[in-house]
Order: structure tokens, then sequence, then C-alpha cells
């Protein structure tokens, strides 16, 4: 640290011998001060210049913002909606409507730019990069930015009409910037992951047919009024056990997501839900 001063105290030096700078600009050279400041008198005025990077919130506060965080994923973020966990992968994937929900609690609006496109109508290539821009909406400032790019040369677009599924690749471009923008502004990329939700999207969408899609959004949309299975039961109590999960909390949670404090006063689909969220709760 005092060889940099000193080296910095020199080169003010060197610049005053030049006249390169009046003697009311710098009137002193260097004032040395205790810690990671160097003070240098500007026009008679004393400025503090940090030359090592100081923490803007405390320890606590830090431990208290990805608490509250967590807990949002925890009580407020849906399992297979908002995230969801990918075979052959530690974290969870955050979807589109995740990253929304993460946009909407923090406060941030979004805008987005195509930065670069390449539309070969001959050889039928299509290929977006956007920028998502997430902005504070308390303060006008912007909070983070994220890019995101797609082609309809992807494995998952090779094989179908290159006129057709323009507006999908766009899209996907779109989405997956927001993605990118949401983990950098909500820091929340200790908890999940983007690289594998198209692989996700794709295999699901091989397998599913436009029979099953209705399925599954009729059992978010009107939960089955069937009593939960004992062989429901059973996993939850199990999952629970195996990773030695606080009682008291998962009641808690179960009361805040299905208004019950009970497993056996759950629903199927509730039930459902809550093994998959039980599944993530560690990774989480």
């Amino acid at each position: 640290m005092s060889n940099l001063k000193n080296k910095l105290a020199q080169k003010v030096e060197v610049i005053q011998a030049n006249s390169l700078l009046s003697d009311n600009y710098i009137s002193d050279t260097v004032k040395e001060v205790p810690d990671n400041v160097i003070v240098l008198n500007q026009e008679n005025k004393n400025q503090a210049v940090s030359i090592i990077p100081d923490f803007i919130v405390s320890l606590d506060q830090a431990k208290e913002r990805i608490s509250m965080l967590q807990n949002f994923v925890r009580e407020m973020m849906i399992v297979n909606v908002d995230y969801g966990l990918i075979p052959n992968c530690q974290k969870p994937s955050l979807f589109k409507s995740g990253a929304e929900k993460l946009t909407d609690i923090f406060g941030f609006s979004k805008k987005f730019e195509i930065t670069n496109r390449v539309e070969d109508w001959d050889k039928i290539i299509f290929h977006y990069e956007v920028k998502s821009i997430l902005i504070n909406k308390r303060t006008g400032l912007i909070e983070a930015e994220g890019l995101g790019c797609c082609n309809n040369r992807e494995r998952k677009y090779k094989n179908q009409d290159g006129f057709s599924n323009i507006n999908t690749i766009l899209k996907m471009a779109k989405k997956r910037a927001l993605i990118d923008a949401v983990l950098s502004a909500t820091r929340s990329s200790g908890i999940f992951t983007q690289d594998l939700e198209d692989g996700y999207e794709q295999s699901t969408s091989e397998l599913s047919t436009q029979s099953t899609i209705k399925t599954q959004i009729n059992n978010l949309t009107h939960p089955s009024d069937k009593p939960v299975t004992k062989a429901q039961q059973n996993k939850i109590i199990s999952i629970i056990t195996q990773r030695k999960l606080p009682i008291h909390e998962m009641k808690t949670i179960m009361n805040d997501r299905y208004k019950v404090t009970e497993s056996k006063y759950l629903k199927t689909n509730q039930a459902n839900d809550f093994i998959e969220f039980l599944k993530l709760y560690n990774a989480i």
C-alpha cells in the first residue's frame, strides 16, 4: 500500500514540475491518512479517494436479503411452473414465469433491445440476439443487463419450418435475456441456473401431446378434490425424515401454500406439489 502511495505522489510531483496542472489545482502533493484512503487537495477542498472497495451493506443486512429471497422462493414460487429440477443438475433451473415473479417483487421494469439480427430469407437462416435491461422503479437506475440469443439452426428448431417459427425464435432470445438479467439483478444465481432450461423444455415438448398439456394446465387451475393417498403421506414423511427437515418449518410452509398444517388434509395434487417441493428444498 505504501509503495502505491509513493508512486502516486511521485507522479503528481512530475505533473506539477511540467506545469500541466496549476498550483491551485493541487497545492500539496499527497497527504497520507490511515487505512485505505488518499487525500488530494483540489481547489482548496479536501477530496478523499478510497482505493480499496468497501462493502455498502453490513453482513447482517446481506444475510437478511439472502434469507428474504430464499423465503420468497420457498413460499411464493411454484415447483415445475416457476422453476424445476433438471436431471443431472444440482441447482433448480429458473423458468420465465419465475423470472417475472422476481422482477415484480424486486420492483424492476423491463426493457428489451435487439442488439443483433441475421435474417437470410434465401438460406433460411434467422438469428436474434436480445439485450434485457432491468430498471429499478424506485431510483430509475439500471440494475442489470442480460443477453440472450437464439437461431433456427438449433437442435430443437432445425427440423421445423424456418419461416414459421421466426417469432418463436425471437421470443426465446428475449426470454433467455430476461432470465440472464434477473439472475444478475436479484443475486439468485447461487439458487438457480438457466443453462439446462431449454433442454428441459425440449424433452417435455417432445413427449407431451395436446391432451397432456391441457391436463397439466387443468391440474394447476382446478386442483383435484381427491384426498391425499397413503402412499403420498408416506412419501412426504420419508423425505422429511431422510433429509432431517424441521417439522415446524414444514408445517408452516404447508399452511402458507395449502392452508393446512398436516399432510393428511392435503388434496392429491397438493400432495404431489409438496413432494416435489421437498425434493428441491435443500437445493434452494
